[in-house]
């Protein structure tokens, strides 16, 4: 293990280096994979100077999503003190579903979870799991939603029609939860949005009462704290009023944007979360830690428990059901994906997690005035969101971008919304500052005035 420490300690100044040097790796064609890098399993074994020859072609050429030129997914960056929580989870190596095998680390979920319940005012009966990813999190409430208005269905499955809402631009997890458990793609409703990618409640409210007036069960709406091409915030408040109104599950899917919930400058942004049902949010986008960390909680584990819990005597041999996670989780084995949150926000407190989300408010500030101010661009976004969607000159979004991945000058990926297409950056990696996102600006004009396209 000793020498395999010292490995990975090689190999990450080796990746850290490239990052700096070679920010946006060369990508391999897909056709010329496998000849590139030898990633095959023979019956031999690799000699030592092989394997590190080999890690090290591996490390260069995969996507450096911790540098300066990422721009591409929501997520980015590498905070160091997240970066140690995880690395030492991976050396506890422990399982989460109970007290017996993981010990303190259940005292640091749960930390986690009632600090989360407490910040967006749910009341003392609330509580929550760590999901392997915001889809899964999304999941889970839909689950809950799900049994809570049809409690048969668990042992009985669906014998009516049950219908659920969520905005016409909302994670695609939400059709795919819908097939998932039984109630079907069919019977997802799409509500119309505004023009900056809002959920319309009285839109809402217009085809939950259609759905009643045929005979449907309408039981969940998703709403959503930051759409994954705008960045929006769906008016909590108001879709609320229509959700009590019809009593149905309301659902926050913060996945991208929820953790503004930690900032006093944006938690605006998502007012009326305490009267959520449940609410998610990914650690791993605004608030930097590594893959994955998707936190999912909810105003009563009571849902929790009726919807995840089942007896193993096998397993659950010691302690109560609150320190046995098992019981409130959709899986049994767990990595443990909370340590990672907790030594970043041990290390910086409440205050530092703030400063990380207002950081990324003000790189989004500082890109579109850098677009306001330039005639060549078109902005198509808008203010309190952290993705910039714009065009430069008459390129086209898909063209620039893909180009630019080509020859490795950026990774940034592109967007449509109602039936515009445009660049998309998105500036939710914390650790840049205002010289990055000017470079990100020169670099795009530069690539374009030395290339055809």
């Amino acid at each position: 293990m000793q020498n395999d420490l010292k490995l990975f300690i090689e190999l990450a100044e080796f990746l850290i280096s490239e990052e700096q040097n070679k920010p946006v790796a060369a990508p391999i064609d897909t056709k010329a994979l496998y000849q590139k890098l030898n990633l095959q399993l023979e019956d031999e074994a690799t000699i030592d100077s092989e394997f590190k020859a080999l890690l090290k072609n591996i490390i260069k050429s995969t996507p450096k999503t911790a540098s300066t030129s990422f721009f591409n997914q929501l997520f980015g960056g590498r905070i160091d003190r997240a970066t140690l929580g995880d690395l030492l989870a991976v050396m506890l190596n422990n399982s989460m579903y109970t007290y017996k095998v993981a010990g303190p680390q259940v005292g640091i979920e749960k930390t986690i979870l009632h600090k989360i319940c407490n910040i967006i005012g749910y009341p003392e009966e609330a509580d929550g799991t760590f999901a392997p990813g915001g889809s899964m999190s999304n999941y889970m409430a839909v689950l809950m939603a799900r049994d809570k208005y049809n409690p048969s269905v668990r042992n009985e499955g669906i014998t009516n029609k049950m219908t659920l809402y969520t905005s016409e631009v909302s994670h695609y997890s939400i059709a795919k939860n819908a097939s998932f458990i039984g109630v079907g793609r069919q019977q997802v409703r799409a509500i119309k949005t505004n023009d900056r990618g809002e959920m319309l409640a009285e839109d809402l409210d217009l085809q939950i009462t259609r759905d009643i007036q045929q005979g449907f069960q309408p039981f969940f709406v998703n709403a959503t704290a930051g759409t994954t091409v705008l960045g929006a915030f769906d008016p909590v408040k108001s879709i609320h009023e229509i959700c009590k109104k019809h009593d149905v599950w309301l659902h926050l899917d913060g996945a991208y944007c929820g953790a503004v919930i930690f900032s006093n400058t944006y938690k605006h942004l998502v007012e009326g979360i305490a009267l959520t049902d449940s609410f998610s949010v990914n650690a791993h986008k605004m608030l930097g830690t590594p893959l994955s960390c998707s936190i999912l909680v909810t105003r009563n584990k009571a849902y929790l428990h009726q919807s995840l819990s089942n007896e193993a005597e096998y397993l659950y041999q010691t302690d109560s059901d609150d320190f046995n996670l098992g019981k409130t989780s959709l899986q049994c084995g767990r990595r443990n994906d909370a340590l990672k949150l907790w030594t970043l926000w041990k290390s910086v407190g409440t205050n530092g997690l703030e400063a990380i989300v207002d950081h990324q408010f003000k790189l989004a500030n500082l890109a579109r005035d850098y677009i306001n101010k330039h005639p060549d661009y078109t902005l198509f976004s808008f203010d309190d969101s952290i993705s910039v969607c714009f065009n430069y000159k008459t390129i086209s979004a898909k063209k620039l971008c893909t180009a630019l991945y080509e020859e490795s000058k950026l990774m940034v990926g592109f967007g449509n919304f109602k039936g515009q297409d445009f660049v998309r950056m998105v500036t939710i990696n914390s650790l840049l500052n205002e010289e990055d996102i000017l470079n990100f600006f020169k670099t795009i004009e530069k690539f374009v005035i030395s290339t055809d396209i």
